[in-house]
């Protein structure tokens, strides 16, 4: 259960275009790939609104593109959900990949991620189509 006193909590009272579960697979989908699909760069962020007290506001982090995000996130959701991928994320309220960008942006704005200052959410705006992209080319594979 989500803490009332918890920025996040305030976050799904005031935007309510996307559900808890959107924000914490795409939070997820930023460190599979990070940690899973090795994908970004060291980079100095900007100072968060509200950093943890234990967070180092000088030490470099591994930055993801939001080109980078959104395939992440696209090859997260397939492992994660298979072909029901699309209609997962739309039941949470994501049909695009703006959506990402707007998650993203949400979180930085309430210190839950950072960003570099070329970060924008035009970084996001039509990174692949949801209609072939989560489903083309997915194959099923049977354990052996």
């Amino acid at each position: 259960m989500l803490d009332p006193d918890h920025p996040l909590a305030n976050l799904l009272k005031e935007d309510q275009r996307y559900t808890l579960d959107a924000y914490v697979f795409v939070f997820d989908a930023l460190g599979f790939a990070q940690n899973v699909l090795e994908m970004g760069t060291e980079h100095e962020s900007e100072p968060s609104a509200d950093p943890p007290p234990d967070e180092q506001e000088s030490a470099p982090e591994r930055h993801v593109s939001g080109q980078e995000l959104c395939e992440a996130i696209r090859r997260f959701a397939l492992e994660q959900f298979g072909l029901m991928a699309q209609t997962v994320l739309g039941s949470w309220g994501i049909r695009s990949t703006a959506d990402f960008g707007e998650i993203v942006f949400n979180l930085i704005g309430i210190g839950q991620m950072r960003k570099t200052p070329q970060d924008c959410r035009e970084d996001f705006v039509e990174v692949y189509d949801f209609d072939t992209a989560l489903t083309e080319g997915f194959e099923i594979t049977m354990p052996e």
